[in-house]
């Protein structure tokens, strides 16, 4: 039910626990993906997209029906599902003769498009192509980018942020070396953006410390950049604002260096030294024989002359 003020209340319990968990959080929950094609897709895009999914599951919603959007001349439509599948990220299909083998990542800001980043498929590797053990449905994938551009280019530096968002997976407390099996690598070279997909080997090496080793599982992609949509400072600083909650609260004469070492500082009177009492040693006690030798020595020495 929907009232005059915009407010909607709910009239059942279930309706009313549906609505709380769409309300605001401190701590939000974990950013699920929808994946769409659209009204033309070829094999490579269909089966790309099934693939991604398969990395994402089970924080992904796969749309199997085609959808004639175009996200970066109208995104009402792709705001319209984000609300629906309460989705803050998405990855769309298409293609055509313009741009052939067309894929766009992208994430929402209150149900409105903050980013998206168009990568045109050039070389591709299905993960049904590459006849190796996989890693389990829901697993963590460690993210690594290796390249100038990620860290000098203004495009390259969001597009990594959103690559980041769409397959960092959940957050956690602690970390298990079995669990670390699943490595995503993103290069940007020569204008063009290369994907793997490696599988983690733990070997035996004769001590504690296993020896590790990178086994190809695929998806694999050589993407190239193509169109881009970036939203301005002003709302890109405003997504990323924390709530007061979550700011941790600052202790007075606490702080940290650079090694993360916690350092304290205390107020205290000025102390008067001159009554300080020290420890008392037996070494730095006078001896009666050298109190004596101080005052017989002048005498003996006036007898002598």
């Amino acid at each position: 039910m929907t009232h005059s003020d915009g407010i909607v209340k709910p009239k059942t319990k279930r309706s009313k626990r549906f609505l709380e968990s769409r309300a605001p959080k401190l701590i939000e929950n974990i950013k699920n993906a929808m994946i769409m094609r659209g009204g033309n897709t070829s094999q490579t895009v269909t089966q790309a997209l099934k693939d991604v999914y398969a990395l994402k599951k089970p924080g992904a919603v796969l749309y199997k029906k085609k959808n004639i959007v175009r996200p970066f001349e109208d995104s009402t439509a792709l705001e319209f599902f984000s609300k629906k599948s309460d989705c803050s990220l998405f990855l769309f299909g298409s293609h055509n003769k313009k741009r052939p083998n067309n894929l766009i990542f992208g994430r929402m800001f209150d149900f409105h498009v903050l980013d998206m980043f168009e990568l045109g498929i050039e070389k591709f590797v299905s993960l049904k192509d590459i006849k190796r053990e996989k890693c389990p449905e829901g697993t963590k994938p460690m993210l690594v980018f290796a390249g100038e551009l990620f860290d000098t280019d203004n495009e390259h530096k969001r597009l990594r942020n959103v690559l980041t968002d769409f397959f960092c997976g959940p957050k956690i407390t602690a970390v298990r070396l079995a669990g670390l099996e699943h490595v995503l690598h993103f290069t940007a070279l020569d204008g063009k953006i290369y994907m793997r997909s490696y599988k983690v080997l733990l070997k035996k090496s004769g001590c504690r410390t296993p020896r590790i080793e990178l086994e190809e599982m695929g998806p694999s992609f050589d993407f190239v950049l193509r169109r881009t949509h970036m939203s301005s400072d002003d709302l890109y600083r405003t997504a990323h604002k924390q709530p007061k909650g979550l700011k941790p609260k600052k202790k007075k004469n606490i702080s940290h260096d650079a090694f993360g070492t916690r350092l304290g500082r205390l107020h205290m009177q000025k102390q008067n030294l001159d009554k300080l009492q020290t420890r008392k040693m037996k070494g730095l006690k006078k001896r009666r024989r050298a109190v004596t030798t101080e005052t017989t020595s002048p005498k003996k020495a006036r007898t002598d002359e």
